[in-house]
C-alpha cells in the first residue's frame, strides 16, 4: 500500500516554511485588493514547484520529483492561502502538462524552462460561456490560412491567463467535423500579445481574489501552424486526460482548506471564552471539530491515494482506468469536504467568523469553487458510476 516517504515529509516541512513565511503576512492585503503577486511566483519557481513533474533536460527535477510532491506543494499552500495553491495546480496541470504531454521537442524547448522557473505563466483555454461541462459544445473554431491558423471565438473562467507574465494559453477549437458529424477539437498554443488575442478584465469573483481569472476573446487571431499541441483532432482526448490529473491536484488543494479550518477551528475552541469556560468542552463544538478531523483524515487518504496511483501509472505499474476512478473520488469527497470544513469552522467562530479579519472568512468564500472547477461533483458522481460498469 502507498504511504508518503521521508522525502515527501521533508518537503512538505520546505513548502510549508515558505508559505507561511511568504505568503501568510502578506495574504489578507492582497485578498482585499484582489492583487495578484507576480513577485511570488519566480519565488515558487526558485523552490523548484513549478518543475516537480518535470524532466531535468527542461528545467524540472526529473526523478528527484514526482506527481505525490506537487500535491504535497498543493496542499501546504492551499493550506495558507487557496488562490497561491491554485495558482500552483493551474500553472503545473494546465499550464505545464499538455506541452509537455503533447508538445513538440520545439515547443518544449521554447515555453518550458520559463514556465518551470516561474519567470512565465501559462493557461489552458476550455471552458466557454456555453461550454462547461459540456466540453464537446465548444463554439471556437480555428481555420488553415496557408501556414497560418485563424482562431475566433470566446473562453470564459481562465485562470493565469492576463497576468504580467503569463507567456501562452493553450485554446481548444473545432477544426472540423469527424465523419459521425462531432466536432473536431484541437489545441493551438496562442502566444501573450498575439494581435486578436483579448484578455477580458479580470471578473469580480466571489473567492480566489488573489488568483488571476479573465474571459479572452479571439478576433482573427493568428498563430503558426505550428503552435498546434500534439495532432489534429485530438484535442477531445487531450484535455480529458489533462482534467483527470487535475482532478487529483484540486483533491489536494482541498485538502489544504479542510486542514487549515480544523487548525482555526480547534484553536479558537480552546481560546474562546463563554459562560467561563472554553467552548470547546461544549459536546456541540467538540463533536463538529471531531467529524471535521474525519473529514481531513479521509479527504487526505483519498487524494494521496489517487497521487500514489498516477506516479504508479507513470511507473507502468497501473490502469488509466484505476487513476480516473481513483481521482474522481478523490475530487467528489475532498472538495464537497472542504466546503463542509468551511462551514463548520464559521459556525465554531461564531460571529468573528463572519468578519474578514479572520481567516475562515476567506476559506469560506473560495471553497465552494472546488466542487465547481476541474469537473463538477455532478460530474464526478458520472464519472465514478461509469466506472462501476453502469451504463452511461
Amino acid at each position: 500500500m502507498f504511504e508518503l516517504s521521508q522525502d515527501h515529509e521533508d518537503f512538505r516541512r520546505v513548502v510549508r516554511d515558505f508559505a507561511e513565511k511568504e505568503v501568510a503576512p502578506n495574504i489578507a492585503g492582497w485578498d482585499t485588493a484582489a492583487h495578484f503577486p507576480t513577485d511570488l511566483v519566480p519565488k515558487m519557481g526558485d523552490l523548484g514547484l513549478f518543475g516537480l513533474v518535470v524532466p531535468e533536460e527542461y528545467g524540472g527535477a526529473g526523478d528527484a520529483g514526482d506527481f505525490t510532491s506537487l500535491c504535497v506543494a498543493i496542499e501546504e499552500l492551499g493550506r495558507i492561502d487557496q488562490s497561491v495553491g491554485i495558482t500552483l495546480s493551474a500553472g503545473v496541470g494546465l499550464g505545464i502538462n499538455p506541452i509537455l504531454t503533447y508538445g513538440t521537442e520545439e515547443q518544449k524547448q521554447r515555453f518550458l524552462p520559463d514556465l518551470v522557473s516561474g519567470r512565465a505563466l501559462a493557461g489552458f483555454g476550455l471552458t466557454e460561456p456555453e461550454a462547461g461541462s459540456d466540453a464537446g459544445a465548444t463554439r471556437t473554431r480555428a481555420a488553415r490560412d496557408g501556414d497560418e491558423w485563424v482562431v475566433n471565438g470566446a473562453k470564459a473562467f481562465i485562470t493565469n491567463s492576463g497576468t504580467d507574465i503569463t507567456s501562452v494559453v493553450t485554446v481548444t477549437a473545432r477544426t472540423g467535423t469527424n465523419e459521425d458529424g462531432s466536432p473536431q477539437i484541437s489545441a493551438i498554443m496562442v502566444p501573450s500579445g498575439t494581435p486578436g488575442f483579448v484578455v477580458e478584465p479580470a471578473y469580480h469573483k466571489l473567492g480566489w481574489h488573489v488568483s488571476d481569472t479573465h474571459g479572452l476573446t479571439f478576433e482573427d487571431c493568428r498563430v503558426p501552424s505550428d503552435h498546434l499541441l500534439g495532432q489534429e483532432g485530438e484535442g477531445f482526448k487531450q484535455f480529458l486526460k489533462t482534467l483527470d490529473d487535475g482532478r487529483i491536484a484540486i483533491s489536494a488543494l482541498a485538502v489544504g482548506c479542510a486542514q487549515a479550518c480544523l487548525e482555526l477551528a480547534t484553536d479558537y475552541a480552546k481560546s474562546r471564552m463563554a459562560f467561563g469556560r472554553p467552548i470547546a468542552v461544549n459536546q456541540g463544538v467538540s463533536f463538529q471539530l471531531a467529524d471535521l478531523a474525519v473529514m481531513v483524515e479521509g479527504a487526505r487518504l483519498l487524494t494521496y491515494k489517487a497521487a500514489w496511483l498516477k506516479d504508479e501509472l507513470h511507473a507502468g505499474k497501473r490502469s488509466v482506468k484505476e487513476v480516473k476512478q481513483a481521482a474522481a473520488i478523490a475530487k467528489l469527497y475532498s472538495t464537497e469536504a472542504a466546503v463542509t470544513a468551511t462551514r463548520i469552522a464559521t459556525q465554531v467562530f461564531g460571529g468573528n467568523g463572519f468578519m474578514e479579519e479572520y481567516p475562515v472568512a476567506r476559506f469560506y468564500r473560495d471553497a465552494k469553487i472546488l466542487e465547481i472547477g476541474e469537473g463538477t461533483s455532478e460530474v464526478q458522481r458520472m464519472l465514478i458510476a461509469r466506472g462501476l460498469g453502469l451504463p452511461a
